[in-house]
């Protein structure tokens, strides 16, 4: 059975006006599957809040309760700040601090009592994903990790055998860091070279359980097709998980503000059908993406794949009515093409195989 877990906060809580993650996207994403008809009562969770006792399986207990306080407070003292990153870097103080990340984690951990227990066996969580979180810190606008927290879940529930993929244009810096030489953990990312947090180089192997595949700018559909299928899916099939989280950030599309790679959303949908072939138990998450209608539509279609749902050619007059109502103050004279508010799909973005591409497909030995 394929679940959808989601929450009305993230259609109220924002960042700030002039954050990246000013945008609407969770909401979005699940009212253009409500528009489709794709999400039943039956499909559909609400979200629980991680309490703090959970979080702190891996989050440092006094940065819970700064984050807490900050939350209360809506401000944070110059201590705070310098030590846990909060205020600063991307990482503001708004008005859910600290519920918005922990119903992000209460998510994905339930996702993995599901997926342990057999109770479900595809999850989607769009509001996921927050892969730079850091035990005591926040970091790339992520103040809690919840990858990390749902593969310690898993990991505690007897599993011996997890994966974890990430699709996002950056680096899961904050998950390797926290899992290294956890030799029941496999970790696999593709993602932009040189681009920040400037981690995942491709030597770097976390103690010998990842896997970085750091690609360059323009990165096309074939290029992406042939790391996903003839380096990953193997290595991915010799390890045998037993449960694995995909994360499906769609900061690599093309339209992304904050990326120079260059792919379709058809690319990414592949990718996700391919590692549900598999068989093996799976969450997918969201991640980055910062440009609200090619986020909307790659997430959509994402659960698409997910709950095994036909793509249309055209979407329905209400999908198209509330793409059209989206609006984007910080790129607000950039040329908007129809097929954003019309159809889900993207043109396909093929291209030539690189040279520095094919010399990453050996990467996936090293984990």
């Amino acid at each position: 059975m394929a679940l959808f877990i989601g929450s009305e906060i993230y259609r109220r809580s924002r960042y700030g006006s002039n954050h990246p993650l000013a945008i609407p996207r969770v909401s979005t994403c699940m009212d253009l599957c409500r528009a489709l008809g794709w999400l039943p009562a039956e499909r559909f969770l609400d979200s629980p809040i991680a309490t703090p006792d959970e979080l702190v399986r891996f989050h440092d207990p006094a940065y819970i309760d700064a984050l807490i306080a900050a939350e209360a407070a809506q401000s944070v003292d110059d201590a705070t700040s310098e030590r846990h990153n909060i205020g600063r870097g991307g990482n503001p103080v708004f008005g859910e601090i600290f519920r918005r990340p922990a119903t992000a984690c209460g998510a994905s951990l339930a996702a993995a009592e599901r997926l342990a227990s057999g109770a479900a066996t595809r999850i989607y969580s769009p509001a996921g994903g927050t892969h730079h979180g850091r035990k005591d810190q926040a970091s790339g606008f992520c103040y809690l990790n919840d990858p990390v927290l749902a593969i310690l879940r898993l990991l505690d529930r007897g599993l011996t055998r997890v994966a974890y993929v990430d699709l996002d244009a950056h680096h899961c810096d904050g998950v390797e860091a926290a899992l290294a030489g956890e030799e029941r953990v496999r970790l696999f990312s593709i993602h932009e070279a040189g681009r920040w947090p400037n981690t995942g180089a491709a030597h770097e192997t976390a103690g010998g359980i990842a896997a970085n595949f750091p690609v360059p700018a323009e990165l096309n559909d074939s290029e992406f097709a042939l790391l996903v299928e003839d380096a990953i899916l193997p290595a991915l099939a010799a390890f045998k998980p037993q449960a694995m989280i995909v994360q499906g950030g769609a900061d690599a599309l093309a339209d992304d503000p904050l990326s120079n790679l260059g792919l379709s959303n058809l690319a990414l949908w592949r990718a996700g059908a391919a590692l549900l072939s598999l068989g093996v138990p799976t969450l997918i998450t969201g991640g980055g993406g910062y440009n609200p209608w090619s986020v909307a539509r790659a997430w959509t279609g994402m659960w698409a794949q997910v709950a095994a749902h036909d793509i249309p050619d055209r979407l329905p007059p209400e999908a198209e009515t509330l793409l059209r109502s989206l609006t984007w103050h910080r790129r607000k004279d950039q040329v908007r093409p129809e097929h954003w508010f019309t159809t889900l799909a993207d043109e396909p973005r093929e291209g030539p195989i690189r040279g520095e591409i094919r010399a990453l497909l050996g990467n996936a030995r090293a984990a």
